[in-house]
């Protein structure tokens, strides 16, 4: 079992979640179950139903379909021979720290080809308050007087310095280097009726085991960012955001299009 480690804000340091090093699938299509970019492959994890989330694309962005009550985790994979820091936010929050996201802030650290599943709110080093998508005003966002940016899992993606890949201490304190955060919020407008807009609750305890170690970013800025907006499948139908179903149907509509026949004989 490898490794994989996150930032932690308050201590200037990084935390270390235990996990599973997996491949990346490269994306031909944009209508798979992950967003894939050169460095990491992210994909939105229904809890409820046991699987990835297909991902729609329109108009240069990338939305799912969250279903009300259903628990959900981010996974992120490092792509690279190199370890990356993702500095991770749900609604506009850091999913850390619980400040307003900012991608100087903390975040997850991936070893080299190694995955992270992010499955709740941290709360300590040894628990977290699990994902799931609810109503706008029982959003954790909304609560925390936030509700801007609610909609959207956002990941900034930084690489090591590298003279100082190869020389982090688990007790050491991580660098810090200050960025200017890129705009994520939700600018699609629609004229269609549409519900309430789907947030991200603040749900039950879960273990989530974690230590610290050091970090150093390459840049100041982010190499890349992903942004996954989610809403209600109505909403996203109305958006236009979701491909029309296909009815094939006959020139004349036929009253009786079963034809009589008898029982055939077996082969």
């Amino acid at each position: 079992m490898n490794t994989i480690h996150a930032i932690w804000r308050n201590a200037a340091a990084i935390l270390m979640i235990l996990g599973l090093s997996v491949g990346c699938a490269r994306a031909d299509s944009i209508e798979l179950p992950y967003v894939k970019t050169r460095l990491v492959q992210v994909d939105v994890y229904d809890r409820a139903e046991g699987l990835a989330l297909p991902v729609y694309a329109k108009n240069g962005r990338h939305y799912i379909v969250g279903t009300p009550g259903h628990e959900y985790a981010v996974r992120i994979r490092n792509c690279t021979g190199g370890r990356v820091l993702i500095v991770t936010s749900v609604d506009g929050v850091n999913v850390i720290s619980g400040d307003t996201a900012a991608p100087s802030q903390s975040g997850y650290v991936l070893d080299p080809w190694g995955s992270v599943e992010i499955a709740g709110w941290r709360k300590n080093m040894e628990r977290t308050a699990a994902f799931y998508f609810t109503d706008l005003g029982n959003s954790y966002a909304a609560r925390t007087g936030r509700p801007q940016n609610v909609g959207v899992i956002g990941v900034a993606v930084f690489q090591e310095q590298p003279q100082s890949a190869q020389e982090y201490d688990s007790a050491g304190s991580a660098s810090r280097r200050e960025a200017a955060a890129p705009s994520v919020k939700d600018s699609n407008q629609t004229e269609r009726k549409m519900l309430g807009k789907l947030g991200t609750g603040h749900g039950r305890s879960e273990d989530s085991f974690a230590t610290a170690v050091t970090f150093e970013r390459s840049t100041d800025s982010p190499v890349e960012t992903v942004a996954i907006q989610y809403d209600r499948r109505e909403n996203l139908a109305a958006m236009q955001v979701l491909p029309r179903p296909y009815y094939a149907r006959a020139a004349s509509p036929d009253p009786f299009p079963a034809a009589p026949h008898f029982v055939p004989d077996p082969e």
